[in-house]
């Protein structure tokens, strides 16, 4: 597997393990930054790199940056412009996760929006050994954040400690993953991705109201989904809709899609990954690699030479 070797830091390329800043800048000290994960495709017959909805990315970027009201951001062209440097210069043979992240990289007070820095980084990452087989789930009994406490629809690296909490239980307790409740005891998400679960042919996920991410890879499957002619619906979800649901899937950048087989110890369905998700993978697969016409505003093209 390739290693990353370059990094961009506030514009200037450097090797990888040579990107510093303070520890006790806020973006460390409190988390103070916002990020977004992106995959660059790599097409199997032609070899060229492409960037999966890369302006979606960048656009709920400049959300999290408004929200979070750092000071002086990063354009978004020049965000742009890294990203494809950046996996350039890294030089991958295979697909690459970028990590774009805005970051206060000062030291102040709660309440100091800057100066803010940024980075661009190309990684090498596996698909999950689950892929295939399907995750082993749980119901947390951590709860899920909420819009008035630490805003989920934003991709803050902050947000990200309840799911940590919620997998390290999962995990010691012998699941592969957690599926987090909102404080109204409705199912939101899991730790790191979207659920769609399938009942009686019917693709549901829970809906905006629900504490998510708005996730740029839901909104692909929904996409997709109505392409192939699957009713959708996007409505508060029980727990125990888990439990009787045909099919469970999570997405997201990182996880892609794959399937959950097992939930509280409870079969979905027969156990295995159900027809309509083995769909929604192929169709998703087909996409994001160009192996279709079909959405090319969703591939930027990325400049090898």
């Amino acid at each position: 597997m390739w290693q990353a070797r370059t990094i961009i830091h506030n514009g200037i390329a450097m090797p990888f393990h040579e990107a510093r800043i303070h520890p006790l800048a806020l973006g460390v000290a409190f988390g103070v930054a916002v990020f977004e994960g992106i995959r660059a495709y790599r097409h199997p017959a032609t070899g060229a790199f492409s960037v999966f909805r890369l302006e979606e990315h960048l656009a709920r970027l400049a959300q999290g940056m408004k929200v979070m009201r750092l000071a002086d951001p990063p354009a978004t062209d020049v965000l742009r412009a890294a990203v494809l440097e950046v996996i350039r210069l890294n030089a991958p043979d295979d697909d690459a996760y970028l990590r774009v992240q805005v970051q206060v990289e000062a030291m102040g007070t709660m309440a100091t929006t800057g100066p803010v820095g940024w980075i661009a980084a190309a990684l090498p990452r596996e698909r999950s050994a689950k892929f295939a087989t399907g995750l082993s789930a749980c119901v947390s009994s951590w709860t899920r954040i909420a819009d008035n406490a630490m805003p989920p629809r934003i991709k803050a690296s902050a947000n990200y400690h309840a799911g940590r909490l919620a997998t390290l239980q999962a995990k010691a307790d012998g699941y592969d993953s957690a599926i987090l409740l909102t404080q109204r005891g409705k199912v939101s998400e899991a730790a790191a991705a979207c659920l769609f679960l399938v009942r009686d042919g019917v693709l549901v996920t829970p809906d905006r109201t629900s504490d998510i991410l708005e996730s740029v890879t839901r909104a692909t499957v929904l996409t997709l989904a109505a392409e192939l002619g699957i009713p959708c619906e996007e409505r508060e979800v029980d727990r125990t809709e888990l439990y009787v649901a045909d099919e469970v899937f999570l997405c997201g950048t990182g996880q892609e899609l794959v399937a959950v087989t097992q939930v509280d110890r409870l079969p979905v369905g027969d156990g295995a990954p159900g027809p309509l998700t083995r769909r929604l993978q192929a169709a998703y697969e087909a996409v994001v690699r160009g192996l279709t016409e079909a959405h090319p505003e969703w591939r930027t093209p990325v400049p090898m030479g």
